[in-house]
């Protein structure tokens, strides 16, 4: 009886508020009080006592609003209490309350903060003496306030019948109507099926927009433009609405074109007043979720803003609205206006208010719980007044290149934007904070404040670039652009201002490289080196140095981007490269041939490291040495420093980009020549391309700083050099055509290559246009007495034609054979530095001066520079100790005269040895390279052709097979693939034709290619290739990774995910980029001009129960930490597989979450861009299409499984 009574008071009292009028006379249609009524009104008022103030407030909610609330308690010094989830066992809302208690034990996350009876449980256990509902979960729910002041317990906000009423958007409509305020076209009441729906559609025509009833935040809504999506809409929407709210009821409305949105803020108190505290601008949504909010709204004009407060006020009243609330309009291009929708609770972007009006809403709140009448509070209409604009962007824990699909996991960086009219609402603002799949992604709101609307953006716009957010994505960028839009600038938008502009998803990357770095010496110090060691040599602690130039220019030096490259004058002296750049490939050409002494070009940057340090050299070491020579070898006449084995090496091993090297070196030698090995229509790969990629790589390596191209076809092929002289010219470089030399000229006895031979050839390359004749001797067989006869040949019938002659020294006799094609008419030889030179690279430098020094041939090289140059690369060969050749490579050897290995091949074949356990039978390996050589049919033994018959001579030691035994069991045997392609044609015809019978034996009947491979090759589509490069890797794709792409589709594809998980690798040093770094080293990396970082590794953690370690960083002062994968350990877990990148039929989840429904099932034929599953997370449904027409060939989840990002959904067989 005592509760009817109470229940009696209460619903008296609440009724003398809601019509404060009736007293007055004023009746409203719909709200007449029941008899007794308006006397048992009258009773309360006059018995009614002020509350009590509060002294202990629960907030029922989490994250931001939480502590936005305690925060107002602390102020006003009132206790506060939290509630948390068990997946919010960390979170700062928690710690932020005097006291925190765990609810919803066993419950799903949001489950566990819509358990009414047990949040006013812990509430009485605890003293709890009001309860604030915050935003979302419970605020708007009617039952929950009646329980809360059932308990005794005072609700923060409106009474439970007026939340009842406005939370249920259909009452909300018939209040506005009633009140004389215009609404928006709707159901009179929830929609209960898609019949009704349907029915609804027909009556009123589309667009309309599904509304989830008891919720709003663009949760459960969904336009619908046609009958075919009201199905699906309908069942998606209520869906959404059931997990967010608890109630899946929905209504329609007709949905306004083009509208602003503007919601007014109210506040109401138990004596009847009600004031507004102007409006906000919401138009910046998508999906109907807030995005950016304004205070006030932008070029309002104010009659309308006249009216609509005055509207929200009289509606208001009508409803007898107690604390806090917000009237929400849809304003028509016209200026027509109509009510939407009452949000009975604090808005999240009630901060904007707070800022133009400087009045605490929360705390405003409280004071009216407590029973203060506004007048007491200094909130009359009249002593409100606007100071100046505020924005709010919400960032969110959102990808927007991704759909804006929520992202989770840890924050390893947060780095605020702070200073003057900014303020941060959060409660995840920190590093280390995990965000989790369970919660609104909501991460910070940023709120300016300034005098006017575009000094606010300013100010915004600032903020948000000063962030630095690393673990998680973010929809910063997204913000950077909407702020950045001439549009939004002006101040007028509508709701439509994100769809209709795409460029605001035009995304620049954020770098990142910081924290990437930081994962890429975890990943080193966990799981050990990412480039492959060839030995268990180990990279000296020994840090180069550089020589000292006598000039120095600090300016200069910032510039080049190394403090440590040394000291060098600021105008580099006049080289070889001058000369080509003003007067062109032809007249440079004629210069060198009227050159006096002999020109050297050196191999150290090059070919030099290939033969010795299997081709690791990297872009780092190189340029820390690059000023030196500038100053010191200027009379080079060139530099060889790319193509060949570098290009796919950079990318495949040293994680770097070739072009890159190349344009990066440019700019610190411009006064030398570069030089590079061009294989004809194979370009610097290993097959033939079409022709397109070969002119087009041409075109771009002379853009990016290359000048003499030697070209070359390994088995001396015309057609295919010809190509590649013609790309060369026409893209302005200066054409180098090579003889690939084999055999020997000097010995009568071998009659295949002789003079004529040679001198036929070159003949040929003349007459296609050649600049400079070229010898390539790539097995360093070209002996003294060859290298005169040969020389003076070509010299006699070439007189006005430069000779450039390369060799290796395998024999050792290189400086001798180099000598003598000097002293027979050689304009330039190929040398490297002298620590550098010998064995299976080319003849020392310092020899080749000292022997010439004094004589006509003075190269006017000094040998004390040759000297420094080589104690730089003596000390930084000693970083490259696990690629070191000398590790099976003992000495020279003679025989190379008998077997021809060129001089890299020779070092590669040597370790493939050791590493397959056959060290003891290299010798027999040498001695088959020459028998399958001579199987083959004697061919120059070049790149790719050396590997032809490199393959051949492992295959036959494999297998002990003899030559005789080849010949007589071709046809039975399974050769190498290299061997087919070679008797198929795809490297070119050889010298001679093919050897018969073993061809037509090999080939078992297979067609050979006639004619020049590449030739009837289809053009690539370039922009295809780019489109699937940008799909598969983003728009930070440069044209010279789309032709990097068509030469090695694979090896770019890798080296762009690595660059892109692991950041420019390239700027650690030599050795902690092979074996990362040691606990407690610290180590400088530089970035870029004026950026160094400072890092210092302070712990690898232990393993822990996902498989990973976490390890520890200092990073410029401040503690970083990643966590790593433990490869070797991880293989006794189980983890769910990942999809696979770039395989089409390969499903992955696009966003961490839980799935709810799989809309197929194994061996169901799909369409492309059907649905096929549904994702839940962050309160958000993400319905999953196939991204190909097929058949489904295994699903990989089921209902209810909770998923990481790229989790595999499911495989798809495309059609």
């Amino acid at each position: 009886m005592f509760r009817l009574q109470a229940r009696l008071s209460t619903l008296c009292q609440s009724a003398r508020v809601q019509l404060p009028d009736v007293a007055r006379g004023h009746n409203h249609h719909g709200y007449k009080l029941p008899p007794g009524v308006a006397c048992c009104s009258t009773q309360a008022k006059s018995q009614s006592k002020p509350e009590e103030k509060i002294k202990k407030l629960m907030v029922a909610n989490r994250g931001e609003i939480a502590i936005r609330v305690f925060r107002a308690c602390t102020e006003m010094n009132i206790q506060t209490v939290a509630i948390y989830s068990e997946q919010d066992m960390m979170h700062m809302h928690r710690q932020k309350a005097d006291e925190s208690y765990l609810i919803g034990k066993g419950l799903p996350p949001v489950a566990a903060y819509l358990n009414i009876p047990e949040i006013i449980q812990v509430a009485k256990e605890n003293s709890v003496d009001a309860i604030h509902p915050g935003y979302g979960f419970l605020s708007e729910r009617d039952d929950f306030a009646q329980q809360v002041l059932d308990a005794g317990i005072r609700f923060i906000g409106p009474s439970p019948e007026v939340v009842r009423k406005m939370g249920d958007k259909v009452e909300a409509r018939q209040a506005a109507i009633a009140a004389g305020v215009q609404v928006v076209p709707g159901s009179d009441g929830p929609v209960a099926s898609i019949a009704e729906a349907r029915h609804f559609c027909e009556q009123y025509g589309l667009p309309v927009i599904f509304k989830a009833a008891y919720g709003g935040g663009g949760r459960g809504m969904r336009i619908v433009r046609s009958m075919e999506e009201v199905d699906e809409n309908f069942r998606r929407a209520t869906s959404e609405a059931e997990a967010a709210f608890g109630n899946g009821a929905l209504f329609l409305e007709k949905f306004i074109e083009r509208p602003r949105h503007i919601e007014v803020q109210i506040l109401g108190d138990r004596g009847g007043n009600v004031v507004h505290l102007y409006e906000r601008d919401c138009s910046v949504q998508r999906r109907h979720q807030k995005v950016v909010e304004i205070a006030p709204a932008p070029k309002l004009p104010l009659d309308i803003r006249d009216k609509m407060t005055a509207d929200a006020v009289k509606l208001a009243r009508f409803v007898g609205y107690e604390n806090a609330g917000t009237v929400e309009f849809l304003l028509d291009p016209s200026g027509q206006y109509y009510f939407i929708e009452v949000n009975a609770r604090l808005q999240v972007e009630h901060t904007v208010t707070e800022e133009v009006t400087g009045i605490d809403l929360v705390q405003s709140q409280i004071q009216i719980a407590e029973g203060k009448l506004l007048p007491e509070m200094g909130l009359s209409q009249d002593e409100i007044e606007l100071h100046g604009c505020a924005i709010q962007c919400r960032m969110t824990t959102e990808d927007p290149a991704r759909g804006f699909q929520p992202d989770t996991g840890r924050i390893e960086v947060f780095r605020s934007g702070e200073g003057m009219g900014i303020r941060l609402d959060s409660a995840l603002g920190f590093a280390g904070a995990i965000i989790s799949p369970y919660y609104d992604s909501l991460l910070v709101k940023v709120i300016a404040k300034a005098r006017d609307h575009p000094a606010a953006a300013a100010k915004m716009l600032r903020t948000l670039k000063e962030f630095r957010i690393r673990g998680v994505k973010t929809n910063i960028p997204f913000l950077l652009n909407v702020l950045q839009h001439d549009q939004f600038l002006s101040g007028v938008v509508d709701t439509y201002f994100i769809d209709e502009n795409p460029q605001l998803f035009k995304f620049y990357p954020t770098q990142n490289r910081a924290q990437k770095l930081l994962y890429y010496l975890a990943q080193v110090m966990v799981n050990g080196p990412q480039t492959p060691l060839a030995t268990d040599l180990q990279p000296s602690d020994v840090v180069p140095s550089v020589p000292q130039l006598p000039f120095v220019d600090r300016e200069s030096d910032i510039e080049n981007g190394n403090n440590n490259y040394g000291y060098y004058a600021p105008t580099p002296p006049t080289g070889w490269r001058d000369v080509l750049v003003k007067e062109g490939p032809e007249a440079f050409a004629k210069k060198v041939r009227e050159h006096k002494g002999l020109l050297l070009m050196d191999t150290t940057f090059r070919d030099a490291h290939q033969s010795l340090l299997a081709t690791r050299v990297r872009t780092y070491d190189l340029k820390r040495i690059s000023p030196f020579v500038t100053q010191r070898f200027n009379n080079l006449y060139s530099l060889e420093n790319w193509g060949g084995a570098t290009f796919d090496v950079a990318m495949r091993f040293l994680h770097e980009c070739p072009w890159e090297r190349l344009e990066e070196m440019r700019k610190l030698v411009p006064n030398v020549p570069f030089q590079m090995l061009l294989r004809g229509a194979n370009a610097v790969g290993y097959t033939n391309y079409p022709d397109n990629v070969v002119y087009k790589f041409c075109d771009m390596a002379v853009k990016s700083g290359m000048d003499i191209f030697r070209i070359f076809d390994s088995l001396n092929y015309l057609p295919n050099i010809v190509v590649g002289m013609d790309a060369v010219g026409k893209a302005g470089g200066v054409i180098e055509a090579a003889i690939s030399y084999t055999g020997d000229v000097s010995d009568p006895s071998k009659t295949k290559y002789n003079l004529e031979y040679y001198v036929n050839l070159a003949t040929e390359l003349v007459k296609a246009g050649t600049h400079i004749l070229s010898i390539k001797d790539m097995a360093g067989v070209l002996k003294p007495r060859a290298a005169t006869m040969l020389v003076g040949a070509l010299r006699e019938k070439f007189p006005d034609i430069p000779i450039h002659v390369h060799t290796h020294d395998t024999a050792c006799a290189g400086v001798a054979s180099m000598l003598a094609a000097a002293q027979a008419g050689a304009d330039v030889v190929d040398v490297a530095v002298d620590s550098m030179s010998g064995l299976t690279s080319q003849p020392s430098m310092g020899a080749v001066v000292a022997a010439l020094e004094g004589t006509d041939l003075d190269t006017g090289i000094s040998l004390s520079d040759v000297t420094d140059y080589s104690a730089y690369w003596e000390q930084t060969r000693n970083l490259y100790a696990p690629f070191e050749c000398c590790k099976t490579l003992k000495s020279g050897n003679s025989d190379v005269y008998i077997n021809q290995i060129p001089g890299g091949q020779y070092t590669n074949l040597q370790f493939q040895a050791f590493s397959l356990g056959l060290a003891d039978q290299f010798e027999e390996v040498k001695k088959m390279y020459a028998e399958a050589n001579q199987l083959l049919g004697d061919i120059p033994k070049v790149t790719p052709s050396s590997k032809v018959v490199g393959d051949m001579a492992q295959f036959m030691v494999q297998n002990k097979l003899t030559k005789e035994m080849v010949e007589d069991r071709a046809e039975e045997l399974s050769f190498p693939v290299s061997v087919i392609e070679y008797f198929q044609g795809y490297l070119g015809v050889p010298p001679g034709g093919y050897p018969e019978p073993l061809r037509t034996k090999i080939l078992k009947g297979q067609q050979g290619l006639d004619g020049r491979p590449g030739e009837s090759l289809p053009p690539v589509d370039f922009d295809k290739l780019k489109a699937d490069l940008v799909e598969k890797h983003g728009h930070d794709v440069k044209e010279q990774h789309v032709i990097s792409a068509a030469l090695y589709p694979k090896v770019t594809d890798d080296f762009l995910e690595f660059h892109d998980k692991y950041g420019p690798v390239d700027t650690l040093d030599t050795k902690i980029f092979f074996v990362g770094p040691k606990v407690a080293q610290e180590m400088e990396v530089k970035i870029e001009k004026g950026k160094t970082l400072s890092i210092k590794t302070l712990a690898c953690g232990d393993l822990n129960k996902n498989g990973e370690r976490e390890v520890f960083f200092e990073l410029n002062g401040q503690l970083r930490s990643v966590k790593i994968k433990d490869e070797e350990a991880s293989k006794e877990l189980h983890f769910h597989p990942k999809a696979l990148k770039g395989v089409r039929g390969s499903v992955g989840a696009p966003m961490p979450g839980e799935v709810i429904d799989v809309k197929v099932k194994e061996g169901d034929k799909v369409e492309k861009g059907q649905p096929v599953l549904v994702l839940s997370a962050m309160k958000m449904e993400m319905v999953v299409t196939a991204p190909a027409s097929g058949t489904v060939r295994s699903i990989a989840v089921e209902k209810k499984m909770k998923l990481e990002g790229d989790d595999l959904l499911m495989d798809i067989e495309c059609d």
